[in-house]
């Protein structure tokens, strides 16, 4: 049986829980437990705090976790990224009061930097010849410039509302995140292919997230054009329709073409375009 380490609480928790949820995966008893039991498959879950994830993973205390990229970056854990989850996206960026005459990475020279992530910038610098000062703060790392303790701030940005709050601005992007399964080094075969069976698994739902399935109409002579059009996954799939001439025809569209391309084909002459919802797409 594997044991996952998941956070507690915070950002990826309820992203976390969600894709294991699609994957026919919920736990009994909430995060409120240190440990939970999964149903629907062999699996025990570790709450933990995202920044301990990538230790207790290495350690073995969890066979595999989920945690954000950044997190296992920073704490050099000798683990394995096993796979991308495509949620969670954030980066890690350097930044200075908006009234900052900045001039470019030379501005750091002789600075003080607050963060959260001293190892990431630190080989940040020092791969750019930066003589700065890293000063190393838990929290509320956005508020250092305004309260004197740091010329300039690299943390975690999303949106970037809150520099925006504080005052700063985004100038250097140093490291892009996301979601991540992180894996031991020293599991046993019966585990790796527990864990292979936990990717195939969320491999399905990632490759349908930003997809829709497509249902039309379309007249025998326009098929051609479509097709073209809409090469599927590997062809679209037809069937002809009791009416003579006409044929039925299904295919998987991005979300970000979608109505893009339904105009095109309302224009060949497609007709009865049904849109659906995709939960999973198996490989």
């Amino acid at each position: 049986m594997l044991r996952i380490a998941i956070q507690a609480k915070g950002r990826l928790n309820e992203e976390c829980l969600a894709l294991l949820a699609d994957a026919g995966i919920v736990m009994s008893g909430g995060n409120r437990k240190l440990i939970a039991h999964a149903k629907g498959f062999p699996m025990d879950v570790l709450y933990l705090r995202d920044d301990d994830i990538p230790q207790a993973v290495a350690m073995g205390v969890a066979d595999i976790g989920i945690v954000g990229l950044n997190e296992v970056a920073e704490k050099g854990e000798d683990v394995d990224v096993a796979m991308k989850l495509g949620f969670g996206a954030c980066r890690i960026s350097l930044a200075v009061p908006r009234d900052a005459d900045y001039n470019g990475l030379e501005w750091f020279n002789n600075r003080r930097i607050a963060t959260s992530y001293p190892r990431i910038l630190r080989r940040f610098i020092d791969e750019n010849n930066i003589k700065a000062e890293i000063h190393e703060i838990a929290g509320s790392v956005e508020v250092a410039p305004a309260v004197g303790m740091a010329d300039a701030i690299f943390d975690i940005v999303s949106s970037g509302g809150t520099l925006i709050q504080n005052g700063l601005v985004e100038v250097e992007q140093v490291f892009a995140s996301e979601a991540v399964l992180v894996a031991n080094k020293n599991l046993d075969e019966e585990k790796l292919g527990e864990i292979d069976k936990l990717k195939f698994r969320f491999s399905s739902i990632l490759d349908s997230r930003g997809m829709k399935y497509v249902l039309m109409n379309i007249p025998q002579d326009r098929i051609a054009a479509a097709v073209a059009l809409l090469p599927g996954m590997k062809s679209p799939t037809l069937m002809p329709l009791s009416e003579e001439g006409w044929y039925s025809m299904h295919v998987v569209i991005p979300q970000d073409e979608l109505w893009e391309k339904i105009e095109k084909l309302k224009g060949l002459g497609a007709e009865d375009i049904l849109v659906l919802a995709l939960e999973n797409i198996i490989r």
